[in-house]
């Protein structure tokens, strides 16, 4: 086990220091843009591919690195320079964390890579686990997976929504139902490969915020994928059914569960790195605006809205580089830490963002300045990978023991 600390080593302030150029001179300056284009951003996916920021192996450094906060750093600056851009450069690691979180070796070594594709041909991929009637109740689950056992193959029906590259994806990864009485127990995730006929993108959303992140339904028509896409395999998934349907321990994660346990405390830092970006901004223009005489920052009224901001900010950072030390270190979320993280960091965001619109008065309302896209880009957070009273739920229960709904 790694000592935590609050003193990143020369390998992650250097990985800092690189990505923060990349958010300062290629993101920043094209926010605006592909915030008013809604489109994904290839040509900057292309760029972060080309320096090797959008690979896996990139990530998969940043993943296993023993400080922890490989990840949280990475996805921390990432978003500091725009959530919308920033998505769409990380939004396929979810689909990889799905991989890694249920597959087997072979899996992983065979799909991760195929997800990003190669810096001249760059690929995204998506993780679909929500459906029109079922997002924080995953346990509504309609899209069903049914085996074809003359053929080994898995007949997949249903629609998803929500979907981060949707449609657009190389590869889908797909949470179904194979045994619907057993509710989310009775789930298991499958590989959708490139060109398998009955996919098809269904409506793309209009957003509020990260709108230059792809979102959009994915519909499932008699697709079919061979026996060896069903992540984990099916010798492991028949054991898991069977200690559901016996009642026992050990029935296994849900499939979408594991994933989203395993990306919490990364969603954290992609709020914290929108907070700091709004904090910042609107620190600078409290010292400049000038009032009755004065900067704005020596009015006490402002100057502890700032205080607010920065100190939340920092225990936000604190919780997610807790969680994900315990993660990559195997300790157990025994007080559903990843969750906490996820929880105070999207509202943090929301908060920080918010006050500096309040901070900048008019100008915050305009989109002259920036903060009032961070503050559209900061709402969904309290909203997806589990909303904020799920993840409220989550801690209760673990906190408590008790079955609370």
């Amino acid at each position: 086990m790694t000592t935590f600390s609050l003193d990143p080593g020369p390998d992650q302030i250097a990985v800092r220091d690189w990505l923060h150029g990349f958010a300062a001179d290629v993101i920043r300056p094209a926010a605006a843009e592909w915030d008013e284009r809604e489109e994904t951003p290839w040509p900057i996916i292309q760029e972060a591919a080309k320096l090797g920021i959008y690979s896996l192996d990139f990530y998969a450094q940043q993943f296993f690195d023993p400080s922890g906060v490989g990840i949280p750093i990475a996805m921390e600056e990432l978003f500091w320079g725009d959530a919308g851009i920033g998505l769409a450069i990380t939004g396929t690691t979810l689909a990889a964390v799905a991989v890694l979180a249920n597959g087997t070796d072979e899996q992983i070594g065979t799909w991760a890579p195929q997800m990003f594709g190669t810096p001249e041909d760059v690929k995204v991929a998506a993780f679909c686990s929500s459906e029109p009637d079922a997002g924080s109740d995953v346990s509504a689950l309609r899209t069903r997976a049914v085996y074809d056992q003359a053929k080994d193959e898995w007949v997949i029906n249903g629609t998803k929504t929500w979907a981060t590259n949707g449609g657009i994806a190389h590869v889908h990864v797909v949470v179904a139902t194979v045994d619907p009485e057993l509710g989310s127990r009775g789930q298991a995730s499958f590989i959708v490969p490139p060109g398998t006929p009955g996919l098809s993108q269904g409506q793309k959303f209009k957003k509020h915020g990260i709108r230059a992140s792809h979102t959009a339904e994915v519909v499932l028509d008699g697709v079919r994928v061979p026996g060896h896409c069903l992540l984990g395999g099916k010798e492991k998934l028949d054991a898991r059914l069977a200690r559901a349907r016996e009642g026992t321990r050990g029935g296994g994660k849900n499939a979408a569960m594991a994933t989203f346990e395993a990306s919490r405390p990364a969603v954290g830092a992609q709020a914290i790195g929108i907070a700091r970006a709004a904090y910042e901004v609107a620190l600078d223009y409290a010292k400049t605006r000038v009032q009755f005489g004065k900067p704005i920052i020596e009015n006490q009224g402002v100057a502890f809205q700032l205080a607010d901001m920065k100190t939340r900010i920092d225990a936000a950072r604190l919780l997610v580089w807790r969680a994900s030390w315990m993660a990559v270190n195997n300790q157990p979320f025994t007080s559903a830490e990843g969750s906490m993280s996820k929880l105070y960091a999207g509202e943090t965001a929301k908060f920080v963002t918010a006050q500096a619109m309040q901070i900048l008065g008019g100008n915050g309302f305009t989109r002259e300045y920036p903060v009032e896209r961070m503050h559209r880009d900061s709402a969904i957070y309290t909203v997806f990978e589990g909303t904020s009273e799920i993840q409220r739920l989550v801690i209760a229960r673990a906190i408590s023991g008790a079955p609370i709904r």
